[in-house]
């Protein structure tokens, strides 16, 4: 399988929703951070590709889609190895994106559970050190949004990349893509209520050997760590 959609948004835009949205619309899984925690030996491969070692094919051969960190960050090197594929670049406004991460996953109850853990490396090297190194320093991280933004933008045609905002909804997705709208409501997932249930399964068990590289015992990672409304 080959991925036919490259998601280039930062994770807080919309990625879980988008996520569901695509699995939805192409019939096959996306790729999301939950699957880096839910399939056994992500987390290496990953760290490989940080390290410059990226093996594309292993990382994403059961997806026809990616979205979220840490994909986002390696939005160019997927974008020449996969040239076919579509590019969605998923957006909100900065600040409100930036006040949800401190929340979410650049929280420092979200940063206490990870450290110490190959995940948190992971982290560090796909993410954190994409957007400054400080992930609270609020004037650095939405500088880096922005700049990341401006750089998809400038990056493709038209032809090959939609900008994206949830609240926009089916169809003009759905034209992008050139797939029929279905017939029920656009995704909405993972609040920060929702978000806070993750936190609970990182702190069990399952958890932290997710968190260094041995993932979840379900067959579906994404459901275990989002419930959908």
């Amino acid at each position: 399988m080959q991925l036919q959609v490259i998601g280039a948004g930062f994770g807080r835009t919309g990625t879980a929703s988008l996520k569901l949205a695509l699995e939805m619309l192409l019939h096959a899984p996306c790729y999301h951070m939950s699957e880096v925690l839910g399939n056994a030996g992500h987390v290496d491969l990953w760290l490989d590709a940080a390290a410059g070692n990226a093996d594309w094919d292993a990382i994403f051969k059961n997806y026809a889609a990616t979205v979220d960190f840490p994909a986002s960050n390696y939005w160019r090197e997927l974008a020449d190895v996969y040239p076919e594929a579509k590019i969605v670049l998923s957006v909100r406004d900065a600040g409100k994106w930036f006040q949800s991460t401190q929340e979410t996953i650049f929280s420092q109850t979200l940063q206490d559970l990870y450290a110490d853990t190959k995940w948190g490396q992971m982290i560090k090297a796909t993410i954190d050190d994409h957007v400054g190194g400080d992930i609270n320093d609020r004037e650095l991280v939405i500088a880096a949004f922005n700049a990341h933004v401006a750089r998809v933008k400038r990056a493709f045609d038209p032809d090959r990349l939609f900008v994206f905002e949830a609240k926009d909804g089916w169809d003009p997705l759905c034209q992008f893509l050139q797939v029929p709208v279905p017939n029920e409501p656009y995704p909405h997932i993972n609040s920060k209520e929702e978000f806070n249930a993750v936190l609970d399964l990182l702190r069990s068990p399952v958890g932290a050997r997710a968190m260094n590289g041995d993932g979840l015992e379900s067959a579906s990672a994404h459901a275990d760590l989002f419930k959908s409304d």
